[in-house]
């Protein structure tokens, strides 16, 4: 059946309203969308205490005070790794106004502004300073209140998950409920997987960045490789990120290009290892999405949402997709999104890993 100019307007008509209403709405889907996702790691252990005959509104406040233990064992270890590198910073300092007296001689030679000019010129762009300081201390606000706010939404969906999921099912028609079942379940796994196999793959770069850190010698290398492994929720670039951020400070502190260079080394040896031994085993095919739709997720996330669309960009995409895989209409649009499937040569120790792995669970 053919597709009709006015159906296409229509339906980008829609497409538009929908990201609009999406980003309008922020301030009341963002906590509710992140808390879906943490409810869904949470409720294997939830069901597994209710079997134990535990009451629902206890195995809850159970599920609820582990992920608070969470986020409060990464805060204390941010948290002193950064005490650890506040020691160094008189070092840091000294060395950036070194560093910034030589690109002050350097413009005033090759560009020919004089120093005082310089100075008018930052003295210009100080209120955009200022702004920004205000900015992040507002943003800092926003993050508690949506925090607590999370927290109290993952403890009401996993203590009404049962009426919620009635609701979903009743919405579907009496033909459809096997269907609306399958993506319910789907949906909920692939949460989970997404969210454990993010965690395993944390685990493993903040292990990882740590040895290969020390051993070329850098300043606090736990501190670096806690945020390459935390920026590891931004696909792509996150690693990159913290490279970078990681090679900026210890360029500031005076390291040699030896040592530049063996952090770029690090750098490749974990992505190559991350891209052929840990992602086949701990990221599970129903999450893979292909390069192109990661990206173009990543970018409307940031659109709509900004950094915690970024951050949340992949799982809602892969639930997405899988509700395209259940609605015939919109199965070639799941097809579409999904990782292409071709016959790759698989690594001979990634085969030998998932064997130990599953005479291990045998």
């Amino acid at each position: 059946m053919s597709i009709t100019a006015e159906a296409i307007i229509k339906r980008l008509l829609l497409l538009f309203l929908v990201i609009a209403g999406l980003h309008f709405a922020q301030q009341f889907l963002i906590p509710l969308a992140i808390a879906a996702i943490l409810a869904t790691l949470f409720l294997p252990l939830s069901q597994l205490l209710e079997n134990n005959h535990i009451p629902r509104w206890l195995a809850t406040l159970v599920c609820l005070l582990l992920l608070l233990i969470i986020f409060a064992s990464i805060g204390t270890l941010v948290t002193w790794q950064i005490s650890n590198l506040l020691y160094d910073v008189a070092l840091i300092k000294e060395k950036a106004l070194t560093s910034a007296n030589s690109i002050q001689n350097y413009i005033f030679t090759h560009l020919d502004i004089s120093i005082a000019r310089q100075g008018q010129i930052l003295k210009n762009e100080s209120p955009i300073l200022s702004n920004f300081i205000q900015s992040i201390a507002g943003s800092v606000a926003d993050i508690f209140s949506s925090f607590v706010l999370t927290i109290v939404y993952v403890f009401l969906l996993l203590l009404y998950r049962s009426h919620i999921k009635s609701f979903l099912l009743r919405l579907a028609p009496q033909a459809q409920q096997e269907d609306m079942q399958q993506f319910i379940t789907s949906s909920t796994k692939v949460s989970q997987q997404y969210l454990v196999g993010l965690a395993k793959m944390i685990g493993c770069l903040w292990i990882m960045y740590s040895i290969g850190f020390a051993i070329v010698g850098v300043d606090n290398p736990i501190f670096f490789a806690i945020l390459c492994g935390l920026l590891e929720i931004v696909p792509f670039v996150g690693n990159l990120l913290g490279t970078t951020i990681t090679v900026l400070v210890a360029a500031v502190n005076g390291a040699a290009l030896p040592m530049l260079g063996g952090i770029l080394i690090t750098y490749g040896i974990v992505q190559f290892i991350q891209g052929w031994v840990l992602e086949p085993l701990i990221v599970g095919p129903q999450v893979k999405i292909n390069p192109l739709f990661t990206i173009i997720a990543l970018v409307l996330g940031n659109l709509i949402w900004g950094i915690p669309g970024v951050i949340i960009a992949i799982p809602l995409t892969a639930i997405f997709k899988i509700g395209c895989d259940h609605i015939e209409s919109l199965k070639p649009y799941g097809f579409l999104i999904g990782e292409i499937i071709t016959e790759k040569p698989v690594s001979p120790l990634v085969e030998r890993i998932k064997s130990a792995f599953s005479k291990s669970n045998a």
